[in-house]
């Protein structure tokens, strides 16, 4: 009766402990591939940081004239895939009280996760919702959003200022509303960084963030002293070397400096890389899946 009674007290136990692996097993998960044969880096020149650190190879003619059908205007078929926009719809949604357009793409409410893209100046949420420009890069990003069981928001920012980060921190309320308790992932490219960068400095918008990107983006030099800092929201960079607008050197000295003082973050330079290369190169599965949007 001894052994029969600690036999299932054991049993017991081992049950629990499987259903907390399996459990843990599929929080963990990460995002499913999707193309990744044709979006993943390819050849990384120099890596440090265990791995949070990477240089890869860039070329103009093979990752612009060689996965272009129209080279900058129009990827090749093989690159997209069209499915995802029957989940695709253009929104105005309440954000903080102000109307904010957006293309949503994947489930509206009990979304698994949301990113949310937000374009530089000029752009609106045509940029992020174009399914051929940027070597397809966006298209993979809808995919994996749909196919995973996430929504992606390309909203139209009207300004870079305190009233467009005003804007963001509506949105990514809206996007917690609608997925209570799942992560939210902001990107911002080019000059949309500042509106990343003022979103730091948000806490009610940094508690409901699970990871930030820059893509090609200004420096912020002040950044430790956000609120996200103090938070250790972890930070994904992206840049190409050559870019003559925002310097890949400011932004490395950021990073290495977040490095120095054990912060979360990674750093992928795209050597040659222009301005435009990091919104048409970044590896999205890779940055969410470190991010971790499971």
């Amino acid at each position: 009766m001894h052994m029969s009674t600690a036999h299932l007290i054991f049993r017991g136990l081992f049950a629990c402990a499987v259903t907390v692996a399996l459990a843990f097993s599929a929080q963990a998960a990460p995002l499913k591939p999707f193309k990744d044969e044709l979006f993943s880096y390819g050849t990384v020149l120099e890596t440090a940081d265990g791995g949070d650190y990477r240089v890869v190879d860039y070329q103009e003619m093979r990752d612009i004239n060689g996965r272009d059908q129209v080279p900058e205007r129009r990827a090749k078929r093989a690159y997209v895939s069209l499915g995802a926009k029957s989940q695709q719809a253009n929104e105005t949604i309440d954000a903080a009280g102000r109307p904010l357009d957006v293309t949503r793409v994947g489930a509206a409410r009990g979304a698994a996760f949301s990113v949310i893209f937000i374009h530089g100046r000029g752009g609106d949420r045509r940029l992020g919702a174009n399914d051929w420009s940027f070597g397809g890069n966006f298209n993979r990003l809808k995919n994996l959003a749909v196919e995973n069981g996430g929504v992606y928001y390309a909203p139209s920012v009207r300004s870079f200022d305190d009233a467009g980060v005003a804007d963001i921190a509506g949105l990514i309320a809206y996007a917690q509303q609608q997925s209570p308790g799942r992560p939210v992932v902001l990107a911002c490219a080019s000059m949309g960084s500042f509106i990343c960068w003022g979103i730091t400095r948000n806490p009610q918008a940094v508690a409901a963030l699970k990871g930030m990107m820059i893509m090609g983006g200004p420096a912020d030099p002040t950044f430790s002293k956000s609120a996200a800092y103090k938070r250790k929201l972890p930070v994904f960079f992206s840049h190409g070397s050559a870019d003559s607008v925002y310097a890949a050197a400011d932004q490395i000295a950021l990073y290495r400096a977040l490095k120095a003082a054990h912060y979360p973050s990674r750093f992928v330079l795209f050597q040659t890389g222009s301005h435009g290369t990091p919104v048409r190169m970044t590896d999205w599965r890779d940055a969410l899946n470190w991010i971790g949007v499971d």
